[in-house]
């Protein structure tokens, strides 16, 4: 997808929401895991009522791959019918892989493969710390991004992220300085967690016009406004995930419709937040 056709969406939708589809089968409603008649699994099932209850409140789902490769084998074959399913019913959806690859550039190669081309995915989020060889293959599809990890959200950020080296400069803005260049606005993104906001107005003057990948807004306890206030730019420049409060907003049967209802209360938060076109 193109990042016109991403902004356009996000202003005709009055939204910048993502949906982490984070399915554990363990956390899924009890009643998917009774056989349907049609030998889907229940997570595919799950995912299937999540996105056709958020559809319309969002312009981006993430699948989380380690969710899926719990599943063993069986899970690639519903991630795999989970994206097919996106772009059968919702083709203006962006859909990222929330990979976190990161290795050498023949391997990276068949990552980018696999995502790519077996899986079609529009974006994958990729650890950048061996360097432009691992992120280069990705950047080699037309259409496609690259969404390299900056500062994240977890707690344990603190540990490498922010550890600033003899020019008091943070590993996470060399992280941005240096790989700026290897991709540009219209084909790389940036994850920068929603807890992390105070440095956001920093990383807006290193990448004025990168798109920022937001996670740790809800169930981590990130801030919507304040990511707005200093990350959002003119065209918005924003995609805010939220996972598990959207996803598991109810464990009963009501589960699709409560997931419906908590992405349509966050998109018109966003759309209050939006800056006029």
């Amino acid at each position: 997808m193109k990042r016109t056709e991403l902004v356009e969406n996000i202003f005709r939708k009055g939204s910048f929401l993502c949906v982490g589809l984070d399915p554990d089968i363990k956390k899924i409603p009890q009643h998917l895991l009774a056989n349907d008649g049609n030998g889907e699994h229940p997570v595919l099932r799950f995912n299937k009522a999540i996105i056709d209850a958020t559809a319309p409140y969002c312009v981006a789902y993430k699948p989380n791959l380690a969710f899926y490769e719990a599943l063993g084998a069986d899970g690639f074959g519903v991630l795999d019918a989970t994206v097919r399913y996106i772009r059968a019913n919702y083709p203006d959806q962006f859909i990222i892989a929330d990979a976190k690859r990161g290795d050498i550039g023949n391997t990276a190669a068949m990552y980018a493969r696999s995502l790519y081309e077996a899986m079609d995915f529009d974006a994958v989020t990729l650890a950048p710390y061996m360097g432009e060889d691992s992120v280069r293959p990705f950047l080699e599809y037309k259409g496609k991004w690259a969404v390299i990890l900056a500062l994240t959200s977890n707690k344990s950020a603190s540990d490498f992220e922010l550890v600033k080296d003899l020019h008091d400069v943070p590993m996470y803005e060399r992280v941005l300085r240096r790989s700026r260049h290897w991709g540009s606005a219209v084909d790389t993104m940036y994850v920068v967690g929603a807890t992390q906001a105070e440095h956001l107005a920093h990383i807006r003057e290193i990448v004025p016009r990168h798109f920022l990948l937001v996670p740790g807004v809800g169930a981590q306890g990130g801030s919507l406004a304040d990511v707005a206030r200093y990350g959002m730019i003119d065209e918005c420049g924003l995609l805010v995930n939220s996972s598990r409060g959207i996803i598991y907003a109810s464990s009963a049967e009501d589960f699709a419709e409560a997931a419906g209802k908590a992405a349509a209360e966050m998109a018109a938060e966003m759309k209050a937040l939006l800056p006029v076109e």
